[in-house]
């Protein structure tokens, strides 16, 4: 395992470390980012007290699901963490507790004609660090419900679940889609884009049905979605 105080970014140093030759389960992890970043490109805050974590996989296929694979492993390892937390997996790739963003997952491929050379996953985790406060309505810090719980304690409990992972196949087996559907945030709740309709699970191929107003399903594999105000409030 890598360790740094601060960095730019775990995800850039993996890469580099990636294409030096690290071998798979290589880790890095940061006290502090200064250019995190999460999905579509987005920064992500990285201040002191989260976990801030870059795994390395070299898996042969798969790699579509990882993101769903290591959202699960997440937020079953913080609900071990925190039996009476209110946790979810909100597809694809964002941690929820008490309906707020909590953490989140980004995995970045690098590919070698049609396979993957490796596959970066990056895990934050607003541990003790604090939310800003025009983001406290949407976001919270396990801090909150969990005053004595360390980034250490979480990185030392998550790290070999992610190392263990099962990445091999293209598709989610019976009982990954039954452990997703106790953690699926999503599922009830209305989409006003980019299908209207309600939430209605997760397909063995990783994409979110919708059941539109007609009865009908539209299955999302990727895209930004927003919810319907009612759903906001609920």
């Amino acid at each position: 395992m890598h360790r740094y105080g601060t960095v730019s970014s775990t995800m850039t140093l993996l890469h580099r470390l990636a294409a030096e030759g690290a071998g798979e389960g290589t880790a890095v992890v940061a006290e502090e980012q200064l250019a995190g970043r999460g999905s579509r490109g987005c920064a992500w805050h990285s201040p002191r007290g989260g976990l801030w974590l870059s795994l390395l996989l070299r898996p042969a296929a798969g790699t579509e699901l990882l993101s769903l694979r290591v959202g699960l492993a997440a937020v079953e390892t913080l609900q071990h963490l925190g039996p009476g937390l209110r946790l979810g997996l909100k597809w694809p790739n964002d941690l929820m507790l008490d309906d707020r963003k909590l953490g989140g997952i980004l995995c970045e491929a690098r590919w070698t004609g049609d396979a993957p050379a490796w596959v970066a996953i990056g895990v934050g985790i607003n541990v003790r660090n604090p939310i800003p406060p025009d983001l406290s309505s949407v976001a919270i810090a396990l801090a909150d419900p969990l005053p004595a719980l360390t980034p250490d304690a979480v990185l030392d409990a998550l790290l070999p679940r992610l190392r263990a992972l099962d990445a091999s196949s293209s598709r989610l087996h019976d009982a990954e889609l039954d452990r997703l559907a106790l953690r699926d945030w999503l599922r009830g709740r209305r989409l006003a884009q980019p299908v209207e309709g309600y939430a209605d699970g997760i397909g063995p191929e990783g994409a979110l049905r919708v059941r539109r107003d007609d009865g009908t399903i539209a299955e999302l594999r990727a895209g930004r979605l927003e919810l319907a105000e009612r759903s906001r409030s609920s």
